[in-house]
């Protein structure tokens, strides 16, 4: 009878091993995955608000031709019921889309599109697995709103001096980090 020797390379051994070897992502693939990542998000949601947006436009532009043709100075509110539903609408798919392109993949696979095209991923930054929902909710929320506010900019360019995770402080608020591979 031969003694029993323990597995060369056990392979659940060898995962957790590379798991907690990862190495973060360099700027030059992060940004190469959002450029990819912001054309897909920015076609789908283009595509899908654009008769809402269109529709009500087109309301505004008849009120101010109906204004025009009066000829009389008259009040012209370029929102209001009909638009502020158009523009809801468009704004509610815009949430809905993201949610379904950036959260959901985030939290399933740890990565979108453009992530997967550029061979890296999103991890929690303790456990390095792929982050809860509320996580990449988070994280995709906290992107989306520093952008709208004009410090998207510094948003990301943080992760070029923060040290040792190379975070964004979307990365930061939802304790995510983003690895190769």
């Amino acid at each position: 009878m031969a003694p029993w020797k323990p597995p060369v390379d056990d392979p659940f051994v060898r995962a957790a091993r590379e798991r907690a070897a990862a190495k973060p992502a360099g700027p030059g693939r992060r940004l190469a995955a959002r450029l990819v990542d912001t054309v897909v998000f920015g076609a789908l949601a283009g595509a899908a608000c654009a008769p809402f947006v269109l529709s009500g436009v087109r309301h505004v532009t008849d009120k101010l031709d109906r204004a025009k043709q009066s000829g009389e100075t008259v009040t012209v509110w370029l929102v209001d019921g009909t638009n502020a539903v158009h523009f809801s609408i468009a704004l509610a798919l815009v949430l809905v889309l993201g949610v379904l392109y950036e959260a959901l993949p985030t939290a399933r696979w740890g990565r979108t599109l453009g992530k997967k095209l550029c061979g890296i991923q999103v991890r929690d930054i303790e456990s390095h697995d792929a982050p809860g929902f509320g996580a990449a909710l988070r994280r995709w929320l906290v992107y989306g709103v520093s952008g709208l506010l004009a410090v998207g900019v510094l948003n990301v360019l943080w992760c070029l001096v923060d040290r040792p995770w190379r975070q964004c402080w979307h990365d930061k608020a939802a304790r995510t980090f983003v690895a190769k591979g």
